[in-house]
């Protein structure tokens, strides 16, 4: 009898690991745990997501060394289209993560897997694509195909979100087959397929919505994770600037030209932090709570949000290079390509806050005057004939200003919010 509860014990202990236990706040935890949708739960960035953005800090500095070292148009665009194409495979991994992450031992080990792909992408990134172009793709397919298997596990575990679910299969399944398709073709079609193929993926959200999504994502999650990667494209500025210095061995005008680089930086994330992104999520979370919006008006707000965040993320890139080559060059003819990458990532930057305030709010009219007015002054910048140190300073005036906007708005708006909400019944009795 002894040795038969003992072996039962054994077997309950094996199952609860298995099948899962409750943590204490209706999750479960365990080594296996099939996915299931967890928007209704309380939730915040995994150590295990951190550990994947990782991945693209290397990422965003291999691409902005490859820029720094060729800032011709082919450059740009080379930069660009490698940003663009590196953000949409974050995003796709995110957005499943937001609704599925069960952070059993089966997703850890997808998602770890990812992040070395995603390293090995920056390994290949290094160069931009000169010789490296096949192991990039590579590394990604890896990273698609990891997801293909991921949206299969959930399809198979989750049937009442199979319509949604279908769409992304489908998406992610098109999109690496393209890829393993371009590893067999030379350039520039193999260029050709990847554009496609991000393409692909970017329009996977919005055929969800269009067919009625049965996904909805977790509201508190997604403005977390994404802010934490423009907290990581950020970094990138600051490090561009402390390398520029570095490089420059400390000389006195490359000093004076960092100092207020960084305040350009610190700028952008005042304005991002303190504006742009609480409006925007605290709409969704409002609307979300309060019923106001329907189902496939708050998705479409929530793709509008995602998106908008591409054009954000990619200027504050692009500004980093600029700002890193004024500090190497403090005394370099302007205009030039730094200055535009520069002053022009700053109004890309502006821009995406724009499209995340006009999403949330379902009207154009949201982006003005804030951000969008700030884009004129930045087009007098490009093109002013003055030393870097004095334009830097234009534009670190500039940015402080459209911070200081930014929050003046938002706190205006919530004291209108304040004084349109009803008292609290018993409020006035009390008083």
């Amino acid at each position: 009898m002894r040795e038969r509860r003992a072996g039962h014990s054994v077997q309950h202990a094996r199952d609860r690991v298995l099948a899962g236990v409750s943590d204490g706040e209706g999750r479960t935890t365990g080594w296996l745990q099939p996915p299931r949708l967890a928007t209704g739960e309380k939730r915040s960035a995994t150590p295990l997501e951190l550990f994947y953005d990782l991945a693209y800090v290397l990422v965003v500095a291999e691409l902005a060394a490859a820029l720094l070292k060729d800032m011709s148009w082919t450059g740009v665009a080379v930069f660009a289209g490698l940003f663009v194409t590196m953000w949409f495979s974050w995003v796709s991994t995110t957005l499943y993560a937001n609704r599925f992450d069960t952070d059993d031992v089966l997703f850890r080990i997808a998602l770890l897997t990812d992040t070395a792909a995603v390293a090995g992408c920056a390994a290949a990134a290094t160069g931009g694509l000169s010789g490296f172009d096949v192991p990039f793709a590579a590394c990604f397919l890896i990273g698609r195909l990891i997801l293909v298997g991921l949206y299969l596990r959930a399809w198979w575990h989750v049937r009442d979100s199979r319509g949604t679910i279908t769409v992304y299969l489908t998406s992610t399944g098109v999109s690496a087959t393209l890829w393993a398709v371009s590893l067999l073709v030379p350039a520039p079609v193999r260029y050709v397929l990847w554009g496609v193929a991000v393409l692909v993926e970017a329009a996977a959200p919005f055929v969800a919505t269009w067919r009625g999504n049965t996904a909805p994502l977790h509201i508190e999650h997604l403005p977390e994770r994404f802010g934490l990667f423009v907290i990581l494209v950020l970094g990138e500025v600051v490090a561009g600037i402390v390398t520029g210095v570095h490089d420059a061995q400390w000389a006195g005008a490359s000093v004076a030209v960092a100092a207020v680089a960084f305040v350009v930086g610190a700028a952008l994330w005042w304005t991002y932090f303190d504006a742009a992104s609480v409006s925007g999520n605290e709409e969704l979370q409002e609307d979300a709570e309060d019923g106001m919006a329907g189902e496939d008006e708050v998705d479409e707000r929530h793709d509008l949000y995602v998106y908008g965040h591409l054009p954000l993320a990619l200027g504050v890139a692009a500004t980093g290079v600029g700002l890193e080559e004024l500090v190497l060059h403090p005394d370099e003819h302007l205009p030039s390509p730094a200055v535009w990458l520069a002053v022009g990532g700053v109004a890309v930057c502006l821009l995406g806050a724009g499209i995340v305030l006009a999403g949330v709010h379902k009207r154009v009219a949201a982006m003005w005057p804030w951000p969008i007015a700030a884009l004129a002054p930045l087009a007098v910048l490009a093109v002013l004939p003055v030393r870097p140190l004095v334009l830097v300073a234009l534009l670190a005036a500039v940015t402080v200003v459209v911070a200081a906007a930014g929050a003046r708005q938002k706190r205006r708006g919530d004291a209108e919010k304040a004084e349109r909400e009803p008292e609290p019944a018993g409020h006035a009795g009390m008083a």
